[in-house]
């Protein structure tokens, strides 16, 4: 199943909070969730979790779940998408500023999808470092990277996903993963943050990436179709 996660911002002159609100309550309820190939959707919303993280390149994420590229296709040509959420578009998000990674997901530190309020999640968008094979990228984030953040503590779930080989087929995919992690709220998030567990978690992380593209957010999770699959 393709997992697919969009990264969106606020267009000009709308808030954050306008721009969340819109998206939950009338893009997803009226136009995205009525294209019947997407099997499960969830809205992340950003929340503000340190004091220097400045201006935020996005302030949501979308994540859908295809059954495969057939369906994918299918529901780019469909009505609900073409004259409903594609053409709802530019009333309320910078399309321009729209991050789209279609990705395979594995599943690190099994937890459940339905997370109890008020669970936060954080996700690390990755770019390796020049030179490094995509293999060997995948192989060190799957292997002893994971094994490094499977013992920061407070950790609930952990997924990496991977974007598509699809992504490579004519050049490089403009990033390479995403990390989701999972924790009970706010306080441990700041907690595992100021852990050294997390330190090395930080530390191996600049061997495998390039430290100008890892974008971090904190999320808190929306459910509109799931967790259980339509």
């Amino acid at each position: 199943m393709i997992h697919q996660l969009i990264f969106a911002a606020p267009k000009p002159g709308m808030t954050e909070e306008e721009f969340q609100q819109y998206w939950l309550n009338v893009h997803a309820v009226r136009y995205a969730a009525k294209i019947p190939q997407i099997r499960k959707y969830l809205i992340d919303t950003r929340i503000p979790f340190r004091p220097d993280e400045g201006e935020p390149l996005w302030s949501g994420v979308a994540e859908i779940w295809l059954r495969d590229e057939r369906e994918q296709l299918e529901s780019l040509q469909t009505p609900e998408f073409l004259d409903g959420a594609r053409a709802d578009e530019p009333r309320w998000a910078a399309f321009w500023r729209t991050v789209v990674l279609d990705t395979d997901a594995h599943e690190l530190v099994a937890g459940p999808e339905l997370a109890p309020p008020p669970g936060v999640k954080l996700i690390v968008l990755v770019k390796r470092r020049e030179g490094l094979r995509l293999a060997d990228f995948r192989s060190a984030s799957l292997g002893a990277h994971a094994d490094l953040v499977g013992q920061v503590p407070g950790v609930r779930r952990y997924l990496q996903c991977h974007v598509r080989d699809g992504a490579y087929a004519i050049g490089e995919a403009v990033l390479d993963a995403a990390h989701l992690l999972w924790f009970d709220d706010a306080d441990a998030l700041a907690a595992a943050l100021g852990s050294p567990e997390y330190a090395k978690v930080e530390a191996d992380l600049e061997a495998l990436a390039e430290p100008r593209y890892v974008h971090r957010m904190a999320v808190t999770e929306h459910w509109v179709i799931g967790p259980e699959s339509r």
